[in-house]
């Protein structure tokens, strides 16, 4: 088992790491983010990926999900744990709370960008769950401990156990008219990232959650400021050891995924392309992610 941390804006680096490693890793879709950052955190083997690069030099749009997604897959990966701001799109989430997301809602026209299929092979992954069960139940047990055991001077962080993230594609905030359609139609937060990465993860047949941290009230709460960078990256700041506190309590707590939910099987009846019909090419392209069934 080894577990993938994507740490979003804010979260540049995991402290606490042992053996620490920093891989340069080529894919056949181009370039991660970044270096990753391999190691050990108590008895467990992590990964660590700075979503947007150190110094944040990507934008949303710029990143290669393909690319960061099969990297992970390629190191070992089991599970990926996304550590990601969002904006608020209900008064009960209120900003520097922390959300357990188990559903999404694509806002992007990224679609062929977030499949390591088609260009000659043809698979259709289940994703009505898009979030891992036994991950999100540990990420959750784990905010939950780090908030009880957390110090504020003002008000204390809320964990919210379920929430559906609507991805957008920025890298401008929303106007007013979209977020207030975004919360008429029921859903929890926003963000710009997410969506892709959790359809890849997928495919690769890793398990995949996202710990959203709430940083504002997107734009269409009347009585809260506009979000702004400014306002993002406080809320950030101030709960970046939080963040990583959630990370230290999910390693520890690694013991409890035992990989009887779906995810490392959601392949195996998905690829129907038949595998005569693959080039040699195709099947080294895609071997870790498909070589468990189509050997190349």
């Amino acid at each position: 088992m080894k577990i993938g941390i994507i740490g979003g804006s804010g979260l540049y680096q995991m402290d606490g790491l042992e053996g620490v490693k920093e891989l340069r890793i080529d894919t056949p879709f181009g370039a991660p983010s970044d270096e990753f950052v391999s190691g050990k955190l108590g008895d467990a083997d992590m990964v660590f990926l700075p979503r947007h690069g150190r110094g944040h030099t990507l934008l949303p749009g710029e990143l290669n999900h393909r690319a960061n997604i099969y990297a992970m897959k390629k190191l070992g990966v089991t599970h990926i744990v996304s550590i990601s701001a969002v904006g608020s799109l209900k008064e009960s989430l209120a900003p520097r709370d922390v959300v357990i997301v188990d559903q999404y809602f694509d806002r992007t026209k990224k679609g062929q960008e977030h499949s390591f299929f088609g260009n000659g092979i043809v698979a259709h992954v289940g994703f009505g769950d898009p979030a891992c069960p036994e991950l999100r139940e540990l990420a959750c047990q784990a905010a939950s401990e780090a908030v009880s055991e957390a110090k504020s001077e003002v008000r204390s962080p809320k964990v919210h156990g379920f929430g559906t993230y609507v991805n957008m594609e920025g890298p401008a905030f929303s106007t007013k008219a979209e977020s207030k359609l975004y919360k008429t139609w029921g859903f929890d937060v926003i963000g710009m990232t997410n969506l892709g990465e959790a359809k890849l993860a997928r495919e690769a047949e890793i398990c995949y959650c996202t710990v959203a941290m709430v940083t504002d009230y997107d734009c269409w709460h009347p009585d809260h400021e506009h979000v702004t960078v400014k306002m993002i990256l406080d809320n950030l700041h101030a709960n970046a050891s939080l963040a990583k506190d959630i990370v230290r309590k999910i390693a520890k707590g690694k013991a409890s995924l035992k990989q009887a939910c779906p995810c490392p099987r959601a392949l195996e009846t998905a690829i129907v392309t038949r595998p005569e019909q693959l080039s040699p090419e195709l099947k080294t392209k895609l071997a870790p992610i498909i070589g468990k069934y189509i050997p190349a």
